[in-house]
């Protein structure tokens, strides 16, 4: 790594994050989402059961319990809405590993790797349905129908930003990068709190939630991206965002300062979909201050963060807070001395 990201890395370790969550709260949460899994022994509950046995982190559930803590949510109305929105999460992973051809997933094989893409697919789809049915249930204790609707809408944003990669057939300029990046992030980190606030009738609080969201999570996938390049997401090949021509902020800076006759030849390679020159480019990547660049941008995209954090109402910028710290430490991973 170079001084420059030890350096950032020195830096952004004097913010340490403290457990908003208490251990009961995680496991009570943990086990009714297990609950509610399919209990035959098919393939696809053995899949949902081996899935859910390593939850993560849990951050989007966490945070709308906490948020709805704050903003006193009926508690099983609560408890419905945290576990609608990490199963669609959930189901968002599983689908993205099909994509990316990821073969672990939380330090273990990833659902497809290990039962197969078509179970991997039926599963992801199945957890679809069960977010939908909790978030019904959710607004129904809650006497807030909208708590769909908002689970559709960013549903949708996120599958357009994903579906968007698909479809590129040359390298990205920043902004187009960042509108991509906040896409597929932001709308499953925003719609926690969002649907806390519909169902404690802050729902004037949408648009400030939603652009807090947008850049949190455009500096998480930058974290993502990074640790792409240093083999630290579980994917097949070091660097693979740039083998399969995946949106990477390491990539798009690394373009930005190649001079005109580097740039063209760069250009020609990545529209031509070959890999021959893989190994080079990805070398010339490494060499360059690409990387050092996108933890700087990363860097600042975080303290946009808390700015915006601020300009939301009291009892909204409490409840972000915990997630807030928890993506700054995960982002932190993505430049941490590989030794540590």
């Amino acid at each position: 790594m170079s001084n420059t990201l030890e350096l950032i890395y020195a830096e952004a370790q004097s913010s340490t994050f403290s457990e908003h969550f208490k251990d009961d709260v995680v496991k009570k949460l943990h086990s009714f989402i297990r609950d509610r899994l399919l209990k035959n022994e098919t393939t696809l509950s053995l899949a949902a059961q081996y899935h859910f046995e390593k939850p993560g982190k849990m951050v989007r559930a966490k945070m709308a319990l906490h948020a709805a803590s704050i903003l006193k949510v009926n508690d099983a109305a609560a408890l419905h809405w945290a576990a609608a929105i990490e199963i669609l999460h959930n189901a968002s992973l599983i689908h993205d590993d099909i994509c990316d051809n990821d073969l672990l997933r939380r330090d273990r094989p990833s659902i497809w790797s290990k039962y197969g893409p078509n179970v991997a697919l039926t599963l992801g789809d199945w957890l679809v349905a069960l977010a939908f049915e909790l978030a019904a249930e959710a607004g129904q204790r809650a006497q807030t129908p909208m708590l769909v609707k908002i689970l559709a809408q960013h549903m949708a944003t996120t599958t357009a930003g994903e579906a968007s990669e698909f479809s590129l057939d040359k390298a990205l300029e920043w902004d187009r990068y960042i509108e991509i990046a906040s896409d597929k992030t932001a709308p499953l980190l925003t719609a926690p709190l969002e649907g806390v606030a519909a169902m404690a009738l802050h729902v004037d609080a949408s648009s400030s939630i939603g652009t807090y969201f947008r850049s949190l999570g455009a500096a998480y996938q930058i974290a993502n991206d990074i640790m792409n390049f240093r083999a630290l997401d579980g994917a097949i090949n070091q660097g693979s965002d740039l083998a399969r021509r995946a949106p990477n902020a390491v990539v798009v800076l690394y373009r930005q300062s190649l001079p005109p006759e580097q740039l063209t030849a760069f250009d020609d390679w990545y529209s031509s979909g070959s890999n021959t020159e893989f190994t080079s480019w990805r070398k010339k990547i490494f060499s360059s201050e690409a990387m050092a660049l996108s933890a700087h941008q990363m860097q600042k995209g975080l303290s946009k963060t808390a700015h915006l954090a601020k300009e939301m109402p009291m009892a909204l910028s409490e409840a972000v807070l915990p997630v807030q710290l928890l993506l700054r430490q995960v982002c932190m991973k993505a430049i941490s001395p590989l030794n540590t």
